[in-house]
């Protein structure tokens, strides 16, 4: 797959459903040399299309990812770690596993914070955590809009792990709220197991 069709992946990954004329303003090319992109694609089965009429006038083409290219993004080791998930409750039962998940969510909490520490304003914070976030996987940004900020994740790295036990998307939220405590509250507002593209947070300032 060239790098054209890669970055096209991307966007449609971080942004969502893009007509062809909106990728070639993007990838700075024309609509017709991204067409032919999302063509190639769509043998691929990595992409499909909806026509979407906003009023008079023909339709625009949305183009949008299938679930097949999901696999085109990182899971870390999904197959691993479902299989140590289960052995974890065969061997220890419900309350071992959820023991694994506190101390992960104990250890995540320690990192965090101390990566923030000289982060004294919720922007800075923002930025920072969309920086660590990003580098586990998650391809993370944040958003200011009139009512506050938004923490998006466009990926879940271990999005089979989650499905598997969903006490891994509890344990997320509340290191987000611990995070936030003195300056914000933290809603989930987009979730990736309900059927959302991305996961994403509310961020209201107090």
């Amino acid at each position: 797959m060239n790098d054209s069709s890669d970055r096209i992946l991307y966007l449609l990954k971080t942004k969502g459903p893009q007509t062809a004329a909106a990728l070639g303003k993007l990838l700075d090319i024309t609509s017709m040399g991204a067409r032919q992109h999302l063509l190639t694609l769509e043998e691929r089965q990595l992409v499909s299309w909806e026509d979407i009429s906003a009023g008079r006038g023909r339709p625009s083409r949305y183009w949008q990812l299938t679930p097949q290219a999901w696999q085109q993004f990182p899971d870390s080791h999904g197959e691993l770690m479902i299989t140590m998930l289960d052995s974890i409750q065969t061997v220890f039962g419900d309350a071992g596993l959820e023991q694994l998940i506190s101390q992960r969510e104990q250890q995540l909490d320690s990192q965090y914070h101390a990566a923030l520490t000289n982060c004294p304003t919720l922007t800075e914070k923002l930025e920072k955590l969309a920086e660590l976030r990003s580098l586990e996987g998650y391809m993370a940004q944040w958003q200011e809009d009139e009512e506050g900020y938004w923490f998006i994740e466009n990926h879940c790295p271990i999005c089979a792990a989650a499905q598997r036990c969903q006490n891994f998307c509890r344990s997320e939220l509340q290191l987000f709220q611990s995070l936030f405590a003195a300056q914000a509250t933290v809603n989930r507002e987009d979730y990736i197991l309900d059927g959302a593209r991305r996961c994403s947070y509310r961020i209201s300032p107090l």
